[in-house]
């Protein structure tokens, strides 16, 4: 079962996952680390500014889940920009040490699978931030996605297009493809951080961590990992039937287990 941390704000939900971050770090300057993008992980990246001030972050890895095909890097919502722009810069992180799949047309047939060897040569990564879709979908991965699927372009759905219609002139300006890190690439972190906020994400949290293990919930397979920590703050728990109980759990865990 993933552990649930359910918190009064994203704010303070930022602050527990920054903490386990800079931990980490702390352990292994050379950590990897996968990126999410979208609103859901901002309030991580705000509190890591503080937490990593003044730390040598010069060996540290990250890989973005996912890119949109076709649309040029240098678009302001084109994830390459996104990454850049809410973490690598803030953050002080290498840019050459900071990875996204290559979206370009030319190439495209093969960009997942030089993304994976991407991956698998630094080692693989130590832990994967994640957002959920109002469908359940994890990364772009939507529902149908194959639980042993890797990094593949993908076609999105008419939901995801409009909720990402919010950062473009409109819904015909999000791109109709994607390239994202399969559900099998992201079970193969080491630790996986799934954050939701909002009562819009509460059926489909309490889907992905309470219901049925199936692909047409991908954000389910996070049930399939050894290690999950989901953090919710109290609108996005509210389809959780063992809210009580995860309180309980996380209220009396030992200090030295960390997130």
């Amino acid at each position: 079962m993933a552990e649930v941390v359910i918190v009064p704000t994203a704010q303070e939900a930022g602050g527990l996952v920054a903490d386990a971050i800079a931990g980490l770090i702390a352990r292994r300057p050379d950590a990897v680390l996968g990126l999410a993008t979208g609103s859901t992980p901002l309030p991580v990246y705000d509190a890591l500014r503080v937490r990593l001030a003044g730390a040598d972050l010069s060996r540290v890895r990250g890989f973005a889940l996912d890119e949109y095909v076709g649309l040029d890097p240098s678009h302001p919502e084109s994830y390459r920009s996104v990454i850049s722009r809410e973490v690598v810069g803030p953050l002080g992180l290498d840019p050459a040490l900071v990875r996204v799949p290559d979206g370009a047309l030319e190439g495209i047939e093969h960009a997942g699978e030089d993304y994976e060897a991407e991956i698998e040569a630094v080692g693989g990564i130590d832990l994967q931030i994640l957002g959920i879709g109002t469908d359940g979908h994890i990364g772009f991965n939507e529902p149908g996605s194959s639980f042993a699927s890797t990094t593949r372009v993908k076609t999105l759905t008419e939901q995801t297009r409009r909720d990402n219609a919010r950062f473009f002139a409109s819904i015909d300006d999000v791109p109709m493809h994607c390239i994202t890190q399969g559900l099998g690439t992201i079970l193969r972190a080491r630790h996986l951080v799934l954050l939701a906020f909002g009562e819009g994400k509460a059926d489909a949290v309490a889907a992905a961590v309470e219901g049925p293990v199936s692909a047409s919930l991908p954000g389910s397979a996070i049930q399939l990992h050894p290690h999950v920590t989901v953090v919710v703050d109290e609108a996005a728990a509210r389809g959780l039937a063992h809210a009580d109980y995860y309180r309980y759990t996380y209220a009396n865990k030992p200090a030295w287990q960390g997130l």
